[in-house]
C-alpha cells in the first residue's frame, strides 16, 4: 500500500504543476483576446492565426486542468446527497464511480482521440483558414488531457482504498478554498 501511497503522491504533484501551468493560460489567453480586439478595432487588421491560438489555449485551460480539478475535488456532483453521507459512504461513492466511470470513459477517449492526432500530425494538418495554424498541437491536447485526468483518477481510487482500509484520511478540500 505504501507504494501505492506514493504514486498516488506522485501523481498528485504531476497535476498540480500542471494545474498551476494551465493557471497561466487563464492570463496568456486573455492577454492574446484583448491584443485581437485592439488590432481588430483599433487598426482594423485581423489574424486567424491569433483566433486560434487564443481557442488553442482555451482548450488548453480545460483539458490540462481537467487532473488539477478533480484532485481538488472541484468536479461535479450531487452535493445535495453527497454532502450528507458519511466520510465512508463518499469514499466508496468515489472509489466506485471512479472505476466504472470515470477511468473507462477517459481511457477511451484517450484511446480514440490519439488517432486524430495521429493522422493530423502525419499529414501536417492545417486549419482550413487562410493564416491559419497546425491542428496538431489542439488535437494532441485531447489525449493529454484525459491522460492527466485518467492518471489523477487513479490517484483518487489508491487515496480512496487507503482511506477505506484505514490506512490514511480522506482529505476533502474544495475548489473554492484553493487560491
Amino acid at each position: 500500500m505504501n507504494g501505492l501511497l506514493l504514486l498516488s503522491r506522485l501523481i498528485d504533484a504531476l497535476n498540480e504543476r500542471v494545474g498551476r501551468f494551465a493557471y497561466w493560460l487563464v492570463l496568456v489567453v486573455a492577454l492574446v483576446s484583448a491584443g485581437n480586439a485592439v488590432v481588430r478595432y483599433g487598426f482594423g487588421e485581423s489574424s486567424n492565426a491569433w483566433l486560434e491560438i487564443q481557442w488553442y489555449l482555451f482548450a488548453g485551460i480545460f483539458l490540462l486542468g481537467a487532473g488539477y480539478t478533480l484532485k481538488h475535488n472541484g468536479h461535479v456532483r450531487i452535493d445535495v446527497i453527497y454532502g450528507r453521507l458519511s466520510p465512508r459512504a463518499q469514499a466508496v461513492i468515489d472509489l466506485i464511480g471512479g472505476v466504472l466511470f470515470l477511468l473507462p470513459v477517459t481511457l477511451l477517449i484517450m484511446w480514440l482521440s490519439w488517432t486524430g492526432f495521429a493522422d493530423s500530425y502525419a499529414i501536417g494538418e492545417g486549419s482550413p483558414d487562410a493564416g491559419g495554424l497546425l491542428r496538431w498541437p489542439a488535437k494532441l491536447m485531447i489525449p493529454v488531457g484525459f491522460g492527466l485526468l485518467a492518471l489523477q483518477g487513479v490517484s483518487e481510487i489508491i487515496k480512496r482504498i487507503a482511506f477505506l482500509a484505514g490506512r490514511g484520511p480522506l482529505v476533502e478540500e474544495r475548489a473554492e478554498e484553493v487560491v
